[in-house]
């Protein structure tokens, strides 16, 4: 079976995004700054980075996809990436609302599930063919998954910068154990892996 991943960039106060969320400016105040990593340091974090995209499939929430709101979907709106998006693989995104699925050039296809977390589960290893599936994100998807004892790999990506207020990953999950596997980093990120499971 599949391994399920979940790697995220968070704040060292533990925000994946600032305040003040807007469809213009979805990962809040100061939120790119948490990414300045991934396009400062490529060479540096390359190993993390190919992990990143290295999955067979991806499962993500319905924010990450479009940013904040609910309600039936803009129909024109077809993702932040452009029309050849980063996974290259089958993406499969939690929402209440149906919507048909969504071909993008390079191999990525957006999948839209109503049905939760575990039907999205079952069939992204499905799609995945036996290669890992990520939660890329967001903080409630990624909250949602925890809680339920579904991620195998947390890989935390810690930016040596405060927000102070936002949108904060580990609030409300409750009864994780986490067991640190690898520490590393560069001088604007720290990377540390963790081993999931349920605490008594």
């Amino acid at each position: 079976m599949s391994t399920v991943t979940c790697d995220l960039t968070v704040s060292v106060d533990g925000f994946l995004a600032g305040p003040n969320q807007t469809p213009e400016n979805p990962l809040g105040e100061g939120g790119e700054e948490l990414h300045r990593w991934q396009f400062e340091e490529p060479a540096a974090n390359a190993k993390e980075l190919e992990g990143i995209l290295s999955a067979g499939a991806y499962i993500m929430g319905r924010n990450m996809f479009a940013g904040p709101g609910t309600g039936p979907w803009d129909r024109d709106w077809r993702g932040w990436w452009g029309e050849e998006p980063p996974y290259h693989a089958p993406v499969f995104v939690l929402t209440h609302h149906p919507r048909a699925p969504l071909k993008m050039e390079g191999g990525t296809t957006f999948y839209f599930v109503e049905e939760g977390i575990e039907p999205a589960l079952a069939q992204a290893r499905d799609a995945a063919a036996g290669k890992d599936v990520a939660i890329a994100g967001g903080a409630q998807t990624a909250r949602q998954y925890l809680s339920a004892g579904l991620i195998d790999e947390l890989r935390l990506h810690i930016s040596p910068l405060l927000l102070g207020a936002g949108e904060r990953l580990l609030d409300g999950v409750r009864n994780l154990k986490l067991e640190p596997t690898q520490v590393g980093g560069t001088p604007l990120v720290t990377h540390i892996r963790y081993r999931c499971g349920l605490g008594s």
